[in-house]
């Protein structure tokens, strides 16, 4: 048995937010979270009963020693987080809340964060190796962070391939590290060594151009012909298409939206999850659907659900009066 089922890699933050609906310039106080896209897919698979690890690099600080101590806290192995010098920083983004027709907005204050600094050299001695992981999962934001953290996640999913792991990974589009021609270009080594890719239509639309589900999920086949392609569709639910050609279709679980930021994260958490437990695709879309609705009706980025929650939904439960 591994020691781990999944080992995700990549950036966690500090996230300051105005309570209420305050704006960033009007508030007098912060309501403080951790979020990051890979450490939330982790804590998604260790609330489902998964072993799950994250590595990562920060600083040597108290707020460095919050994000570790926070992810830690809902059960992910933090063990192989790299620890940078004290002078380093730790990536802040702040987000302000908002009803339409006001957009909400993020503001990144990351660059040059220690995670940005990572390098190959820092990836843990004798991590990848045979027995230890299952699975493999990264983002296309650790990607557009740095070059290095580009060429690091390179290396990490190339040993992980080597080491006989299976390979997950999301493009996670985001407009404000890169442009969708960039993004394109960038995660084209990654998904050619993944063995699964998450890539929401929004995130297709923009990196590749307008088309419709139907036409994006056969495109991604053709440039990875290999891969399980899974797509999620917002309110249209997600799709998958198996190397063989079969198309597979869930649709969505309409949620309250209590917490969106983490949505797609905890999507990932529970197709994974699903996927590793039983081999079945279909399954592994049901889970992913109602692991992100839970996440909706939840504050903050982590998704903090409760494994029979989940179940009772993929199952057919109502799960209460806010989802449908």
């Amino acid at each position: 048995m591994s020691r781990y089922h999944v080992l995700t890699f990549g950036e966690s933050m500090m996230r300051l937010t105005p309570p209420g609906f305050l704006r960033i310039e009007q508030t007098r106080s912060f309501d403080i979270w951790v979020g990051g896209t890979e450490s939330n897919t982790a804590v998604g698979l260790a609330r489902l009963g998964m072993k799950a690890a994250w590595l990562s690099r920060l600083p040597a600080t108290p707020m460095g020693r919050y994000i570790s101590n926070r992810i830690a806290q809902y059960g992910v192995d933090v063990s192989h987080v790299v620890w940078a010098n004290e002078d380093e920083r730790l990536g802040i983004y702040f987000h302000e809340k908002a009803q339409p027709p006001r957009a909400s907005e993020i503001v990144y204050d990351r660059k040059d964060s220690a995670m940005s600094r990572i390098r190959p050299e820092d990836l843990p001695a004798g991590l990848f190796e045979a027995g230890v992981a299952d699975v493999f999962h990264v983002t296309g934001i650790t990607l557009a962070i740095s070059g290095t953290a580009r060429e690091t996640a390179h290396e990490a999913l190339r040993r992980a391939k080597s080491a006989g792991w299976r390979t997950s990974f999301d493009t996670n589009y985001r407009s404000k590290l890169w442009s969708g021609e960039d993004a394109a270009a960038g995660c084209d080594a990654a998904m050619s060594l993944a063995d699964v890719i998450f890539c929401p239509l929004g995130d297709f639309q923009v990196m590749y151009g307008a088309a419709t589900a139907e036409e994006a999920i056969a495109a991604l086949a053709a440039r990875y012909p290999s891969a399980l392609i899974v797509m999620t569709l917002g309110q249209g639910g997600a799709q998958a298409r198996k190397s063989t050609g079969s198309i597979l279709r869930q649709p969505a679980i309409l949620a309250g939206e209590v917490g969106r930021i983490g949505g797609g994260d905890a999507f990932a958490a529970g197709f994974l999850y699903a996927w590793l437990s039983f081999d079945d695709v279909e399954l592994a879309l049901k889970w992913g659907v109602a692991m992100s609705a839970q996440k909706y009706t939840i504050p903050g980025d982590l998704p903090l659900v409760d494994r029979e929650a989940v179940a009772a939904l993929v199952a057919g439960a109502s799960g209460g009066g806010l989802i449908r």
